[in-house]
């Protein structure tokens, strides 16, 4: 099972930035585009953002630059809570919020021990 962990734990990870991402494409992205504005966020930055949620959970899912992705993600996934979830009288949002640190933590396991046995950045 240690073999297994990380690619398992990658996907996991993976799994909520890459359905995200997709979910934003086609007839959610003028939603997202205009809840993203509605919070002082420049709407033009969608297709970054959608670029980074899809290629960054491929990215995990393969075990490629994990270690960069990661960090990546990390930061983007602390700033998107503490923009998107900072009521945190809501306890909703609050959540939303741990979530999100709970994430980030993972990524930062990952970032620190790397992709495992099963990725392309250990083929190298």
């Amino acid at each position: 099972m240690e073999k297994f962990s990380p690619v398992v734990g990658r996907i996991l990870l993976a799994i909520i930035f890459l359905l995200a991402g997709l979910g934003k494409l086609g007839a959610g992205y003028a939603g997202t585009q205009g809840y993203m504005e509605s919070m002082g966020v420049p709407g033009m930055l969608l297709p970054l953002v959608i670029i980074l949620e899809i290629g960054g959970g491929i990215a995990l899912i393969i075990g490629w630059q994990t270690r960069y992705v990661s960090w990546a993600l990390a930061a983007f996934t602390l700033i998107a809570g503490l923009i998107f979830h900072n009521n945190f009288g809501d306890q909703t949002q609050m959540i939303m919020f741990l979530k999100n640190l709970a994430i980030v933590g993972g990524l930062l396991i990952l970032a620190q021990h790397g992709p495992g046995a099963y990725s392309l950045d250990k083929r190298k």
